[in-house]
């Protein structure tokens, strides 16, 4: 049987459900029906960064799209904080190369996190989300999608326990507080960095990594730094990362000092003596 040639896109679309299929669709699926995150009528916007991790959730998501039985819209969001222009051009570059038709918005976030001293990162990723949801409503989506991984799963643990002084981790979905009838979904949440590296590297793609005018001033970050003991602790354990992500399921709330829920604490002092 003759090999049929294929466009380098339709290598790229197919790579997902033939080579990927075991280390990146498989799980990609799984993280959706799981935490049932796509339903029936959904209008999902699927934001984008102009990083790998949101660019191979663009393209999941196309894919997903075509063979559901779930009926559900999507529509793809780039939202610009002050990229200069190499970053914006790079972007565009490949939207045109994935063929995602993607619409991007301005806004000025750099320049007001630049401002501000401490907890810049915070801010950042907080004011975009905000914008995110402000313009995902603005064009009917009831849902946004991110391309968090499971490395920022289990990275956003550690980090809340080293530097925050708190257990939790990065949740697969999340209802808004802010805007009303909106929810966040994470469906890379099962997907390795690797892999998603590997799948870029297969195919020279080239995105960008943050980008941000304060990142770009920084010698390191805290999260790099949790990304360097994990790859240090992988070398003995190498159930690290799955032990860490099932202690977040694993957790005996009689065994703690202490917990908040729903906004109220609980100190395991408060009630010793009647428990006895």
């Amino acid at each position: 049987m003759e090999k049929r040639n294929l466009t380098e896109l339709q290598e790229i679309e197919q790579s997902l459900i033939t080579t990927y299929r075991k280390s990146i669709w498989s799980k990609f699926i799984k993280g959706i029906q799981e935490f049932k995150m796509i339903n029936e009528g959904d209008k999902i916007a699927v934001c984008m960064s102009g990083g790998k991790d949101s660019a191979l959730l663009a393209k999941c998501m196309q894919e997903l799209k075509k063979h559901s039985k779930v009926k559900f819209d999507i529509v793809f969001l780039i939202m610009d904080p002050g990229y200069n222009e190499k970053n914006r051009n790079q972007i565009l570059l490949n939207l045109k190369r994935l063929n995602i038709p993607a619409e991007i918005f301005d806004s000025n976030i750099f320049d007001i996190v630049d401002t501000r001293p401490d907890h810049q990162c915070f801010l950042c990723a907080r004011m975009r989300r905000g914008c995110l949801y402000g313009k995902a409503q603005e064009l009917g989506c009831n849902k946004i999608a991110l391309g968090h991984h499971f490395d920022d799963v289990i990275e956003t643990a550690l980090m809340g326990m080293f530097y925050g002084a708190q257990f939790e981790t990065m949740m697969p979905k999340l209802h808004s507080t802010n805007h009303k009838g909106m929810e966040l979904i994470r469906p890379l949440y099962f997907v390795r960095e690797e892999d998603i590296i590997k799948w870029r590297d297969k195919f020279n793609l080239v995105f960008l990594n943050c980008a941000c005018k304060v990142t770009s001033r920084q010698e390191g970050s805290k999260r790099l730094e949790i990304k360097n003991l994990l790859k240090e602790l992988r070398k003995t354990n190498e159930r690290i990362d799955m032990n860490i992500y099932n202690s977040t399921k694993n957790v005996n709330i009689g065994q703690l000092l202490g917990y908040i829920d729903n906004g109220n604490k609980y100190y395991f002092m408060d009630d010793y003596e009647e428990k006895n």
